[in-house]
């Protein structure tokens, strides 16, 4: 493809439409968007201002829509690529991790065959950026990560990516926090954890090991803390602690964070405020029939909160096709949030916060010297593709076509 094109026709949202005080619908309109470099150099309604030397594509009126951001995914640890095979049962998350480490060994597919299929799909669906995580334990050594990195390589031109050095089997065994700083001079650019008191057993050694990692090798930090109630919201305190005394503010995640979920509202508050102060972020995979972090109440309060599809068909979990909009649907049903406003509003948990408007119905994007990051979706408005799961018929990464099903052919 040309560095510079333009696409004709594309659908905009424009604000919203009121009536008695109320939000009652979206306001759209069609221009044309000159894209540059990977950025969207122009928006226009003007068909005089197409230059006769360069290609123009046709949006034939779809919805443009900024690309999603996958903040949770497990490349290495996919079936996909490889034969069916269901979930074997499991007493404990010890256990599942034994199970896990031996099934993937007799994979006939390989870490890097299995991440590429996984990763392909991801994007056909309108993800053009993933944090993925990567597990690393002595056994493995770090396999999985070399493998990651040459799928990630080979799809740089089509996805932009973040991986985490993945203490999946415990962050105090024996030789794994040697292996964590290896994958960090290697490329990972997180380090990641997983329930510091049910699976180091040592609350205190397992975080401060972990923050010590992240300050020595400039690495921000994502733990995985699947730890319920008290025992959840306690380590996460600590952590708050361990962070500001780090200076390592904006630089943390917590995924899935269920002790937010078990806890009184007024202790969420309290909780989320400590998030808050802290700048930790929460990344939650909305699992179904177990409390989740309050979302609602974490954005309220200022924190910054993503989804993410987490497990797809692998050793923890059968099912998951990697769609990020069908997973942050689950918002929708949950918080019942089923008006307008609210429906376009929930993009922004699968976007790194992009919408079209904002709460007022100003259009913040796409605005000019936007990177072309976007999707082109059978669908009127945001809102609409929130609760219809719209189809999604282009993506474009940095202005390159990666998926397309109208005839703007991928490069």
């Amino acid at each position: 493809m040309n560095n510079s094109y333009w696409i004709k026709n594309v659908r905009l949202e424009c604000g919203y439409k009121n009536e008695n005080n109320r939000v009652s619908g979206t306001i759209t309109d069609q221009y044309h968007l000159l894209i540059e470099d990977g950025h969207i150099a122009k928006i226009t309604k003007d068909l005089d201002s197409f230059s006769d030397d360069l290609p123009i594509k046709d949006a034939k009126g779809q919805l443009l829509l900024p690309s999603f951001v996958e903040k949770h995914v497990h490349l290495d640890k996919t079936y996909m690529g490889d034969k069916w095979r269901a979930c074997c049962p499991a007493l404990n998350v010890i256990e599942r991790c034994e199970i896990e480490k031996n099934a993937l060994l007799s994979m006939s597919a390989s870490t890097y065959q299995r991440s590429k299929a996984l990763l392909k799909q991801l994007i056909s669906y309108g993800t053009t950026h993933i944090r993925t995580h990567v597990d690393i334990y002595p056994e493995v050594q770090l396999q999985n990560l070399v493998e990651v990195q040459q799928t990630l390589e080979e799809y740089s031109n089509y996805v932009s990516s973040e991986i985490v050095a993945f203490a999946q089997h415990g962050l105090l065994r024996s030789g794994t926090a040697r292996l964590i700083k290896e994958a960090i001079r290697k490329g990972a650019g997180i380090v990641g954890a997983v329930d510091p008191a049910t699976v180091d057993n040592n609350i205190e050694a397992s975080l401060v090991q972990l923050m010590d990692l992240a300050v020595e090798g400039n690495a921000d930090i994502d733990l995985h803390l699947h730890d319920p109630g008290h025992l959840g919201t306690f380590t996460m305190k600590r952590l708050a602690v361990l962070t500001k005394e780090a200076g390592w503010e904006g630089r943390v995640a917590i995924s899935h964070a269920f002790g937010l979920g078990d806890v009184s509202r007024e202790e969420a508050y309290e909780m989320a405020e400590i998030l808050k102060d802290a700048r930790i972020s929460i990344i939650t995979s909305l699992p179904t029939g177990r409390a989740i972090p309050p979302v609602d109440l974490l954005s309220e309060c200022g924190v910054e909160v993503a989804v993410g599809n987490d497990n797809i068909f692998d050793s923890w979990w059968p099912t998951g096709n990697g769609d990020i909009l069908e997973r942050a649907g689950r918002l929708i049903e949950r918080y019942r949030w089923t008006d307008e406003k609210s429906l376009s509003q929930t993009l922004r948990y699968i976007t790194g916060g992009k919408t079209p408007l904002d709460q007022e119905g100003n259009q913040i994007w796409p605005i000019a010297g936007d990177e072309a990051s976007m999707i082109l979706v059978d669908a009127s408005c945001s809102a609409e593709a929130m609760a219809r799961r719209a189809e999604r018929r282009t993506v474009f990464y940095k202005g390159k076509i990666v998926f397309d099903k109208t005839g703007m052919t991928p490069e």
